[in-house]
C-alpha cells in the first residue's frame, strides 16, 4: 500500500505572523444554534425499469408493497404470480433545510435495497419522507437520475458508477416546517465544531470587542453563549449577520492522523519531538522450497518412486543508514525531513512514529483510523 505525508500548515506560517492575525471567519468554524438540518428518510417503489428491477420471488417487501399499492388504487392481486422485473423497493433519503418553509422543494437520494442490477429510467412513486420522531416532513415523487450504468451478456459484464443509486433533483416537497423563531431569542449558543479551550475563549474576545460589551461566554471547550446587547436596535438574526463574519485564529492540537485505508499520513503544525534517536533495518528471512522425486534404478527388482523434499533457508539484513539523531522541540518540517533521511519506507514510518510516542519523545496524540 503506497502511503503519503501531508503536512498542513497555517497560512500564516509561510507569510510570517505579522501580516495575518486571524485567518477563519466564525460562521466557517462554528455552528449557530437552531440553524441546522434534518434528516429524512422513507421507503417506496421505483417503477418503469428495463427488466433490472427486483425479483420477486427473492424479494418478499418489494412484491408485498406492489400488492399494497395496487390495493389502494383498487386492483386485487393477492395471491397472483407475479414476475415483474420493473419495480425495486427503495431507500428515499434527504435532509431538511434549516427553516424550510411548506411547498418548498429539496433533493433526494434513491438508493435500491433488494437485488435490483439498476434504476436507470426508473420513475420513484410518491413517498412520504419521515423525520427521527417519526413524523411526515415531507414528500417525494419523479424520475430517477443515476450516475452510473451497467450492461453485460452471458459471458461477460461491465459496470461504472453506482447504477443502484441515484438522485431526484428538487423530488421532495416540504409538507410540515419546523417552527424555530430565531429573530426573537435573547441569547443564543454557538458550537465549536472543532473543540478548543483557546479557540473558544478568543472567540468570545472577538465578539466582546466587535460589541464593546462582555456578552459573550465560553461555556466550555465548544459552546459558547451569546446574549443580545440591550441597546442592539435589531434583533438576533441581524447580530449573528454581524457576528458570523469575524474572524478568529483557531488553535490546532498537536496531532498525528494516519488512515491506513487510503494511505495517508497528516500531522499538524504543531508536532514536536524530544532528543531522540532513531535507527531502522530491515531483516528479510527467505524460505525455498525444491522438493525432488527419487526413483529406483531402470533394472531394480523393487523400490517406490518418492517426493524427497529440499528447503533453503536464507537471512539477509539491510544495514539501514545507523542511529540518526532528532533534536529536542524540532518543528514539523524538520522531522519529516528527518524520517526522509533515514530512507524509510511509508508503512516503516508508521512504526517509527508510533515507536517515538510509545518511547515518550512525540508530543503529539496519534490517531489511527
Amino acid at each position: 500500500m503506497l502511503f503519503r505525508v501531508v503536512v498542513f500548515t497555517l497560512f500564516f506560517a509561510c507569510f510570517g505572523a505579522s501580516g495575518v492575525s486571524a485567518n477563519s471567519r466564525i460562521k466557517d468554524i462554528a455552528d449557530f444554534e437552531g440553524v441546522r438540518e434534518n434528516p429524512l428518510i422513507g421507503y417506496g417503489l421505483v417503477v418503469g425499469l428495463d427488466g433490472t428491477g427486483d425479483s420477486l420471488r427473492n424479494v418478499a417487501n418489494t412484491k408485498q408493497s406492489l400488492e399494497n399499492m395496487l390495493e389502494r388504487l383498487g386492483v386485487n392481486t393477492r395471491g397472483a404470480n407475479l414476475k415483474a422485473k420493473n419495480v425495486a423497493a427503495v431507500i428515499v433519503t434527504a435532509s431538511l433545510p434549516a427553516f424550510a418553509m411548506h411547498g418548498s422543494r429539496i433533493d433526494i437520494t434513491v438508493s435500491a435495497m433488494g437485488d435490483a442490477d439498476s434504476l436507470m429510467g426508473g420513475q420513484l412513486l410518491i413517498t412520504p419522507l419521515m423525520g427521527a420522531n417519526g413524523e411526515v416532513y415531507a414528500v417525494a415523487q419523479g424520475a430517477v437520475s443515476i450516475g452510473g450504468f451497467s450492461a453485460g451478456g452471458d459471458a461477460a459484464s461491465v459496470t461504472q458508477g453506482v447504477p443502484t443509486a441515484g438522485r431526484i433533483s428538487s423530488g421532495g416537497i416540504v409538507e410540515k416546517e419546523i417552527p424555530f423563531s430565531l429573530a426573537n431569542q435573547n441569547q443564543l449558543r454557538i458550537a465549536l465544531r472543532n473543540p478548543d479551550l483557546t479557540t473558544a475563549s478568543r472567540m468570545a474576545g472577538a465578539i466582546n470587542s466587535f460589541l464593546g460589551l462582555p456578552v459573550a461566554h465560553a461555556m466550555n471547550p465548544t459552546v459558547i453563549q451569546v446574549t443580545r446587547p440591550p441597546n442592539w436596535r435589531g434583533d438576533m438574526v441581524s447580530l449573528l449577520t454581524e457576528i458570523e463574519q469575524l474572524r478568529v485564529e483557531p488553535d490546532l492540537p498537536a496531532k498525528v492522523v494516519i488512515d491506513e485505508v487510503s494511505g495517508i499520513i497528516v500531522m499538524g503544525e504543531n508536532v514536536r519531538v524530544s532528543t531522540v534517536a532513531i535507527a531502522q533495518g530491515n531483516l528479510t528471512i527467505t524460505v525455498e522450497e525444491t522438493p525432488q522425486v527419487s526413483q529406483p534404478g531402470a533394472f531394480a527388482e523393487g523400490g517406490e518412486t518418492v517426493v524427497v523434499p529440499r528447503t533453503n533457508v536464507t537471512v539477509s539484513e539491510d544495514k539501514g543508514t545507523g542511529l540518526v539523531m532528532v533534536r529536542q522541540g524540532v518543528a514539523l518540517s524538520d522531522l519529516v525531513a528527518g524520517l526522509n533521511a533515514l530512507g524509510v519506507t511509508p508503512r516503516d514510518m508508521i512504526s517509527i512514529l508510533q515507536s517515538i510516542k510509545a518511547a515518550g519523545a512525540l508530543q503529539a496524540e496519534i490517531e489511527v483510523m
